[in-house]
Formats: structure tokens, C-alpha cells, sequence
């Protein structure tokens, strides 16, 4: 049986919560805004709004009270991107009724999409290490670790089963997902927490991104002009999006015997490499992560009703990602409909395939593909785009693309549970 997705969770610029993600996506609205981290950070990003530890703890107020006191004891003094981490986990937690349908601690796995979290963490630090080394909390050696999330993360949900984080830079949130369905498979677990880190960059990092061409500029001929988004033909470069998100998998017969419901199910995924330690994107790479994807879910591109693309913004990589999807979908391509969540909520970086794949369930649940605001010149108008507005659209089966530097392509299938019932009905008809 296909792993059931059973629990979502999101923070992030469109606000706490899936609701406020759902109310982004449907509106079409675009959280990306000027100078949002001031003079010194990037000229725009998606940004978090205000947030607090207290408030966050007390939407949960569903969840058992302890529960919510080892969230309060773990989190006061931690770094803000664990407290959103443990945020969207909490929701996620809630939703998929974790807390009164509970499954045993050890039958229940943990992996964390994202590596090198702490870049700006440990910048932040240095200035009281440089004024005497002895000031230097002895937290520090935790918090600069990726793995701190991994062990908050337990410590909170009671989670005793296997736990790790998954680095492929910002194909970490495809990748987290792909080795929590492998764990179900093998049964090493019956539910696996995936998370996506909130990135935490220091400023040598943001320099690095934009002096290789990935991160968007200021446009010197328009300087109050936000950048284009994914797709457009005057397109950038990248706009950086903060966000924590958290997609809970169970096996089907796990989820059954504990009456939780599906809000959808992965039916397959795709890794590979290109070979290449370079950021140049491969239209051989992506083609292969999306044709043994869909070959392992067993639909053919026609069944296909939507991708979630990458669509990063990136000049190469967006061009590169069409041809790829044309090469994969064959006479398909051209009625699928593709768009680019980093357009309502910017590059999430390790983040973004979890937060995309919450994205694809909720569109597949309510019915509609989000639109591309600021969509004004397709680079290919042969492809199926909704700009102006939300498409009004069941779909049944779902492609969520995930690539990042160093030849990483990663794609997953996501299908409604209808779909599966219907095909379930057939197989058994005479």
C-alpha cells in the first residue's frame, strides 16, 4: 500500500499555519516584499511575519498539556528557526491526532530536510565569542549542530523511533520525504515526522548565493520593482522565503486501524544525480526524476492533471526545467497545469519541497491550482500557467519537483485518496 500523507503543518511568510497557506495559495496572493530584513539583508525576500513562542504554543491548545510544557521547557531559549520548526511539527502533530490516537514512541520516525541550518546562528555568536570566549554559552555547541532539531524535535513529540536530517540542498525537502516513505517500506516505523528546516543564512552565505547568479538583484533600471516571478521572461534569479513546514507519512494500515483519514497518498519518487558538482541544472537529471517517478507510481503523463514545479526564478534553470518536463510528458505537456509556489512565498531553499508538498495536498484537496501573480511574459506560452487567478480544478495525480546545486533532481507523485479508491473499486470488479 501506498504511505498516506495524515498531517500538515506550515509556518511561514504567508502566516502560522495551514489555514493562512490555504487562504495564500487560493488568493493567489504574493508574500514577497522590498528590503524585508532591512538595509543589510537581501534587497527582497518572503519573511516571516511577527512571532511568538507563547502564541504559537497556545493555537495548539488541543494538544495535551504536557505535551505543550515540554514544547515551553525545549523552546524558550532556543534559536527562532527551532521554534518554527517545532510549530509547524505541533500542527502537524494535532492533525494527524497524534495525541489521542496515539502509536507507540518507538514505531514512530523523525527526518529533518536541511543542512548547514545554523549559518546565521553561529555568525550571531561570534561577536561574544571574539569579546571573551568564555561567554560563549554552552548551548552553543547543540544549537550549532543540524541535528539540534532532530533531538528538540523528539524530545517534544516523545518520538523514540530512528531519527536523522537529509541534505541535498534545496532538493532536501524531496529528499526527507522520499527516506521517511523508505522507512514505512521497510517497517521500521508505522509514521514518520518530516520537517523542513528554516533556513538560517549568514551573510558570507547570502554573498555566496548572489555573487554565483542565484539569488535576485535590484534591478538598476526599475529600483522599487519587485523581481518577476518563476517563468517570466524577465526573470532574476531567486527571492529568499522563510519557512518551516511538516508533512506527517503513515502506512496505509497504520493510518486505517487508528481511523485517521487520508488527505492524500504518495504513489512514488525519484532521486538521481547528473554527475556534476557544479549549480548548472541538467534537462537529462530532471527528465529522469520525473519519468522514474511516474514510472514507479504507475501513471502515464496523460493521468497527470498538475505539477508543482521547482520554478526557482533562476534564468537557466527555469528554461531548463520546461524542456525537461516537456521531454518527460511527451504530448502531455501542454494540459497539465504547472505554477511555482516560491511565487507566493519565495525560495525556501531546504524547506521548499516540504513546504511545496504541503501545498500540492492542499490544492489537491480543495480543488484548484494557485495562480502566478506577476506572470507577464510566459518564457514558454505553450505550457498551462493560471495567472491571473486560482484555477478551479480537481486533480487527481500530482508532480512536486525538487532540484538543487551539485546535480540533485528529486520529484514525487501525489494523489488524491479518491483516486486510489476508484482505482482500488476497478481492480477488484469483474
Amino acid at each position: 500500500m501506498r504511505p498516506a500523507v495524515v498531517g500538515l503543518g506550515a509556518v511561514s511568510a504567508a502566516g502560522v499555519g495551514v489555514d493562512a497557506l490555504t487562504a495564500t495559495l487560493r488568493e493567489g496572493t504574493s508574500r514577497i516584499t522590498a528590503a524585508p530584513w532591512g538595509p543589510d539583508g537581501p534587497p527582497f525576500g518572503a519573511a516571516l511575519p511577527p512571532l511568538t513562542m507563547e502564541g504559537a504554543l497556545a493555537a495548539r491548545g488541543a494538544l495535551p498539556a504536557a505535551l505543550l510544557e515540554r514544547a515551553h521547557r525545549a523552546l524558550r531559549r532556543a534559536p527562532l528557526p527551532l521554534q518554527v520548526a517545532a510549530g509547524a511539527a505541533l500542527e502537524a502533530w494535532e492533525h494527524a491526532r497524534l495525541h489521542d490516537a496515539p502509536l507507540a514512541a518507538e514505531r514512530i520516525a523523525l527526518v529533518v530536510a536541511g543542512s548547514n541550518l545554523t549559518g546565521g546562528y553561529v555568525e550571531a555568536q561570534r561577536a561574544v565569542f571574539a569579546s571573551n570566549p568564555g561567554h560563549l554559552s554552552p548551548r552553543f555547541a547543540l544549537h550549532s549542530l543540524d541535528t539540534d532539531h532532530v533531538g528538540t524535535l523528539s524530545e517534544i513529540l516523545g518520538i523514540r523511533g530512528e531519527g536523522f536530517t537529509v541534505g541535498g540542498a534545496s532538493a532536501s525537502g524531496n529528499l526527507a520525504i522520499i527516506q521517511a516513505s523508505r522507512l514505512l517500506a521497510l517497517g521500521e516505523a508505522d509514521a514518520c515526522v518530516v520537517v523542513g528546516a528554516l533556513p538560517d543564512l549568514s551573510r558570507i552565505e547570502l554573498q555566496g548565493l548572489v555573487n554565483i547568479g542565484a539569488m535576485a538583484h535590484r534591478l538598476p533600471d526599475a529600483p522599487g520593482r519587485l523581481p518577476p516571478p518563476p517563468f517570466d521572461h524577465d526573470r532574476r534569479g531567486f527571492v529568499l522565503g522563510q519557512a518551516s513546514a511538516c508533512l506527517i507519512l503513515e502506512t496505509a494500515g497504520s493510518a486505517r486501524r487508528r481511523q485517521v483519514p487520508a488527505l492524500a497518498h504518495l504513489l512514488g519518487h525519484a532521486a538521481v544525480l547528473d554527475g556534476s558538482r557544479l549549480a548548472a541544472p541538467s534537462i537529462g537529471g530532471e527528465q529522469a526524476a520525473m519519468t522514474q517517478a511516474l514510472a514507479r507510481a504507475e501513471l502515464a503523463p496523460a493521468q497527470l492533471g498538475y505539477v508543482s514545479a521547482h520554478g526557482s526564478g533562476s534564468e537557466l534553470g527555469d528554461s531548463i526545467e520546461l524542456a525537461a518536463l516537456r521531454a518527460a510528458l511527451g504530448d502531455s505537456f501542454s494540459r497539465v497545469w504547472i505554477n511555482s509556489t516560491k511565487a507566493l512565498t519565495g525560495h525556501c531553499l531546504g524547506a521548499a519541497g516540504v513546504l511545496e508538498a504541503v501545498a500540492t495536498v492542499l490544492q489537491l484537496q480543495g480543488g484548484f491550482i494557485h495562480a502566478m501573480p506577476g506572470l507577464a511574459h510566459p518564457i514558454d506560452v505553450t505550457f498551462r500557467f493560471p495567472r491571473g487567478a486560482a484555477a478551479r480544478e480537481r486533480v487527481e495525480f500530482a508532480l512536486s519537483n525538487s532540484f538543487g546545486f551539485g546535480g540533485i533532481s528529486s520529484s514525487i507523485v501525489l494523489a488524491q485518496p479518491r483516486a486510489l479508491d476508484a482505482a482500488t473499486t476497478r481492480s477488484v470488479t469483474p
